[in-house]
C-alpha cells in the first residue's frame, strides 16, 4: 500500500533573505565566513542595514523545507512541520510553502503571535554561503509541532540537524523519530553545518539512538561527528549510526553507503556562484529518488545533477521547468 507523503520533513521555518557581500564586509562586522550562526534581531538588522543591496529575493527557506520543497518540485509528495507567526512574513511562508504544493502543520493549527525567523544569506564571489540567522518564533518549535498523522502517512521523516540546538527542537526530533519508528515509516537526519555538528554532537547521538536508515552529510560534518581526521576514517565510523548514509564532497561528487559497499557519485563540473542549498537540493533529490523506484545509485546520480545545477545560479530553489529538464536528462 503506498503512502500519502513520501517525505514528512521537520525543522525551522525561515524567510531567507540573500545577498552578495566581499569577504572584507565579513570581516569588518565580525562574521565567521562560511557557516552558520544565530544572532539577535538587532544584528540582522544592523547587518542587513550595512549592505550596499537593492531589492533582495526572499523565499521560504529553512534546511529542511528546502528539501521537502526538492522533493515536490520533482513529483514527490510532502508535508511539512514547522513555526511560523501570525505575521507578514508568515503570511508569505505559507503562501510560498502552498505554491510548492506542500501541506504544513498549520493547516490544522493555527499561529501565534511573535516574529517568523529570517536567515540572512551573504555570498562572496568564491560562492561560499555565510549565513545568520534569527530564529524567531521558530526557537519555540516543540513537540506541539509535530503532526503524528503525517508521519504515519510517510515513507521517511526527515529531521533537519540545526532542530539539535533548542531544547524543544531536540525533543520535537524524538519524538518524530519514535513516531516513525513505531510506524515503520524510516527515519533520515541531515548534520545541516559543521558547527552544529560539533557543538550538539551528543544531542544527535540522542535523537540517532541506535542508529537511522539514512544520513546526510559533507565531508566537514562526517569528520567532525565521529572525530576523525581522515574521511576514510570517518565513514567507517558513520556505519555505526547509520544502516545507509550519504557523504557530499563539492566539486568531487558525493560518496553513499548503501548498507552493503560504497557507491562513488560522479560530480558535473560547473561554475560554482552559490553554494546555499545545495546540501539540501542534494538530500530532496535523493530522497525523492528512493522513495519513487529511481533506486540508490540513481538517486545520486540524480541528487548529484540539481546540486551542480544549484550551485551554479544564485538562491536554494530551481525553477520547476529546470528540474524537469534534469529529470529528462536522466533519462
Amino acid at each position: 500500500m503506498s503512502k500519502k507523503y513520501n517525505v514528512y520533513g521537520i525543522g525551522n521555518a525561515l524567510v531567507d533573505l540573500e545577498f552578495s557581500v566581499t569577504p572584507d564586509f565579513l570581516e569588518e562586522h565580525e562574521v565567521k565566513k562560511g557557516l552558520m550562526t544565530l544572532v539577535d534581531e538587532d544584528t540582522q538588522h544592523r547587518l542587513i542595514s550595512a549592505i550596499d543591496h537593492n531589492n533582495t529575493e526572499k523565499k521560504s527557506g529553512g534546511s529542511a523545507a528546502n528539501t521537502v520543497i526538492a522533493v515536490s518540485q520533482f513529483g514527490g509528495k510532502a508535508f511539512y512541520s514547522c513555526k511560523v507567526a501570525d505575521d507578514e512574513f508568515g503570511d508569505f511562508y505559507l503562501k510560498d510553502m502552498e505554491d510548492a504544493g506542500i501541506p504544513t502543520n498549520f493547516d490544522r493549527q493555527d499561529r501565534e503571535d511573535g516574529v517568523t525567523g529570517k536567515c540572512l544569506v551573504m555570498i562572496t564571489d568564491d560562492a561560499d554561503r555565510t549565513m545568520n540567522t534569527y530564529l524567531g518564533i521558530s526557537a519555540g518549535l516543540s513537540t506541539n509541532e509535530v503532526d503524528e498523522q503525517a508521519i504515519k502517512d510517510s515513507e521517511y521523516v526527515y529531521l533537519e540537524g540545526y532542530l539539535a540546538a533548542s531544547e524543544g527542537g531536540l525533543e520535537a526530533m524524538k519524538l518524530a523519530k519514535k513516531i516513525a519508528e513505531d510506524n515503520d515509516v524510516k527515519t533520515a537526519i541531515t548534520l545541516s553545518d559543521p558547527s552544529i555538528a560539533e557543538a550538539f554532537g551528543a544531542q544527535f547521538r540522542e535523537v540517532i539512538g541506535a542508529s537511522v536508515d539514512l544520513l546526510f552529510c559533507n565531508e566537514e560534518e562526517a569528520k567532525t561527528f565521529t572525530q576523525k581526521e581522515d574521511l576514510l576514517e570517518a565513514r567507517e565510523a558513520l556505519k555505526q549510526d547509520a544502516r545507509r548514509f550519504v557523504i557530499t564532497q563539492g566539486k568531487n561528487g558525493a560518496m553513499i553507503y548503501d548498507g552493503d559497499t560504497f557507491i562513488d557519485i560522479e560530480p558535473y563540473k560547473v561554475k560554482a556562484v552559490d553554494t546555499n542549498g545545495a546540501g539540501d537540493m542534494f538530500a530532496g533529490a535523493f530522497l525523492y529518488g528512493i522513495t519513487n523506484n529511481l533506486g540508490i545509485a540513481n538517486s545520486g546520480k540524480l541528487a548529484s545533477l540539481a546540486g551542480s545545477k544549484i550551485v551554479s545560479q544564485y538562491g536554494p530553489r530551481l525553477k520547476w521547468h529546470e528540474v524537469q529538464e534534469l529529470l529528462h536528462e536522466l533519462k
